[in-house]
């Protein structure tokens, strides 16, 4: 198919499509439209955590995002994975399936304490820069599934030894 040449707006910082739409001239044609990905789209090969897949779903490498990465996280029955944080990135979970709990060393007093939020499908989690943290699926019989979405187009994930920030490192 032959480049298609959109002549420039007359204000200069846009292009008219042959079709009249006015678009900002920095906008490539890949970023003009919606993209699906269907669940046998989802990429596994993104950084992992001993006790848990990840999968991709929306990233700078299977749609082009900038600044977003988006996927899943299955955790088995009886399963806790290992502890990590994400990098500089935030992370946003939503369980759509099972009841997992997450785990992080509460800083904020004298002495520090392991503290678990219980979650179930419809509940929503804040994960901020940096926080060491685990998921624990204590249900022996149902695979715990949540969709997470990052401030990063990568999926960041800094695997660790303890929930301590000792291993932390502010990039």
């Amino acid at each position: 198919m032959p480049a298609l040449h959109i002549p420039a707006d007359s204000a200069g910082d846009a292009v008219r499509t042959p079709s009249g739409v006015l678009l900002p001239t920095d906008i490539d044609p890949f970023h003009r439209r919606l993209h699906r990905i269907a669940p046998a789209g989802l990429v596994g090969q993104t950084s992992q955590t001993s006790g848990m897949r990840r999968l991709e779903a929306i990233s700078g490498k299977t749609v082009g995002a900038r600044h977003l990465w988006m996927g899943q996280t299955h955790v088995p029955g009886a399963t806790n994975s290992g502890n990590h944080h994400h990098g500089a990135s935030e992370t946003a979970i939503f369980v759509v399936s099972g009841t997992p709990a997450f785990v992080f060393l509460d800083v904020d007093g004298d002495e520090p304490v392991e503290t678990r939020i219980q979650t179930g499908p419809g509940d929503y989690v804040f994960v901020p820069p940096y926080v060491p943290h685990r998921e624990e699926n204590p249900d022996p019989e149902t695979e715990a599934v949540v969709v997470i979405a990052r401030t990063t187009q990568e999926a960041i994930v800094v695997n660790l030894d303890a929930l301590d920030w000792s291993e932390v490192r502010l990039e």
